[in-house]
């Protein structure tokens, strides 16, 4: 049955078509900011932390980060900010749907500038209290969950559901990844004026942007007279924008919602936590998420800290260059993310596209450990290397997985299904999350080897939870060619 587009007139697509893309460019700027002003705590990791004991400065620190005991205490700051953000992206969520999410997402915006600032402060009031630095971390953890449920509500307002979801997805989830180098780069440009800097000016950034969202941002078509914006239509005639083209692009944390309208026009009862968990595909995916997300924020939180840290070529980069190198990775990651989800709409698997990127990541991360040090050019592309293979399955799994997941046949038309399948993989994933960086700060003590080591188990782990998926992918594969096979000899 072919669907007619009752769309609206040409003149109010075009008028539709720009408002789309305006959302596209406020949320993407808006989570962009949220991670760049995450950003700083690993950059001057490598300053509040013990010298590196080769160095020509040697001893360092920023009292209590100095010491024997310094890593330990950076990764439980490290597990202060993602616990309390894993916590609060439950209520965020829960709180969006009930209030404006202009405001809301604004105001956890100004709210994490004002966080991200205080923690900067600390330096030129010289605070060396740990229950201060600690009690900033989950502020800023509460108020930086605000972030990814928003842009995702909003984005879900807009647009509709598409059959092609990787690459579209992998684009706008590159969002993270931008931030996290615009990040770095304003962080470590000013690391050499004091490392409060360092914290003040992305502070700074996302405060701007948050009063561009509360004064630009529409939340939903309705409040500009659009009656209906996500219809999915099957034939388009010549001139006709097809909305399925503008996929709802989702990243990181809270999955896919549905637009209002189809809220309102078909309410349904929410699945049940166990209920969820027990459909296929979303255990394992949630648990590779558990693993892949692990070693994606050890790297997030601890790069830079490692190429102080780490001779290259015989010699110590310095704090502003081991930040503005740790870009190398996120650079790779954009590539990696958007090269999976076009990898896995074009063989429509996404499980065997997701172990194809988590494989070659353990040679990648290899080959980084043993021979990035031989020099600054072999450094750089094998950091590349790895964001690139290390990335690529964790964008997908956020973004492209878990909106089919939150759509397949079973549970189709549930919306709010979509949103608890989606939570649970994100919610597992971000437990992996806050893990991995606190465990970096205990074993790095006892040697990097032992680290690399950690992040490959962990990887390897991550495929095992995908290879029955894969094999259901493969088998499905070719039964559908023998089918196409046998179809065409009958035809002959």
């Amino acid at each position: 049955m072919e669907a007619v587009s009752v769309g609206p007139p040409p003149r109010e697509r075009r008028r539709l078509l720009f408002h789309q893309i305006s959302v596209l460019l406020l949320t993407f700027s808006a989570y962009a900011a949220f991670h760049a002003s995450r950003k700083p705590p690993s950059i001057v990791k490598s300053v509040l932390g013990p010298e590196a004991p080769s160095s020509s400065s040697g001893g360092g620190g920023w009292p209590p980060f100095d010491g024997p005991r310094g890593p330990h205490r950076l990764g439980e700051l490290d597990l202060a900010f993602l616990s309390s953000y894993s916590f609060g992206m439950y209520l965020a969520g829960h709180v969006a749907d009930r209030v404006d999410i202009r405001r809301f997402l604004a105001l956890g915006m100004l709210a994490s500038g004002a966080s991200t600032s205080a923690f900067g402060v600390a330096y030129w009031c010289g605070v060396h209290r740990l229950s201060f630095f600690l009690a900033v971390q989950v502020i800023s953890g509460l108020v930086q969950s605000i972030g990814w449920p928003c842009v995702v509500a909003v984005v879900g307002n807009w647009f509709g559901k598409s059959q092609r979801r990787g690459l579209i997805m992998g684009v706008w989830n590159s969002n993270t990844s931008v931030g996290n180098i615009l990040g770095s780069i304003i962080a470590s440009s000013v690391l050499d004026f004091g490392w409060g800097w360092s914290f003040l000016l992305p502070g700074l950034l996302i405060t701007v942007v948050g009063v561009f969202v509360w004064a630009f941002l529409v939340s939903d078509p309705g409040d500009l007279g659009f009656e209906s914006v996500t219809m999915e239509i099957e034939m388009n005639e010549p001139g006709v924008v097809d909305l399925e083209d503008l996929d709802q692009a989702t990243g990181e944390e809270m999955g896919l919602l549905e637009s209002k309208e189809m809220h309102e026009a078909d309410p349904v009862t929410a699945i049940g936590f166990l209920e969820a968990w027990r459909l296929p595909g979303v255990a394992p995916f949630a648990f590779c998420l558990f693993f892949s997300k692990l070693v994606a924020y050890t790297f997030l939180y601890w790069l830079p800290f490692y190429i102080r840290h780490t001779d290259v070529a015989g010699k110590h980069v310095s704090h502003k260059s081991a930040g503005i190198l740790s870009t190398i990775f996120d650079i790779g990651g954009v590539l990696g993310g958007v090269s999976a989800g076009f990898m896995s709409d074009r063989l429509d698997a996404r499980a065997c596209t997701s172990i194809f990127f988590l494989f070659f990541s353990i040679p990648a991360l290899i080959a980084y450990r043993s021979y990035g040090s031989i020099s600054m050019q072999l450094n750089i592309s094998l950091m590349f290397l790895s964001g690139y293979f290390v990335n690529g399955p964790y964008s997908l799994i956020t973004t492209a997985v878990a909106a089919d997941l939150g759509t397949q046949d079973m549970i189709k038309g549930n919306s709010r299904a979509l949103a608890t399948v989606t939570a649970i993989i994100d919610a597992t994933g971000s437990v992996g999350a806050a893990l991995g960086p606190l465990l970096t700060g205990y074993i790095s003590t006892r040697g990097w080897n032992s680290v690399f080591l950690m992040l490959i188990c962990s990887t390897s782990l991550a495929i095992t939870f995908l290879i029955h998926l894969a094999k259901a992918e493969v088998s499905s594969k070719m039964c559908e060619r023998k089918s196409t096979m046998t179809s065409n000899n009958q035809t002959q």
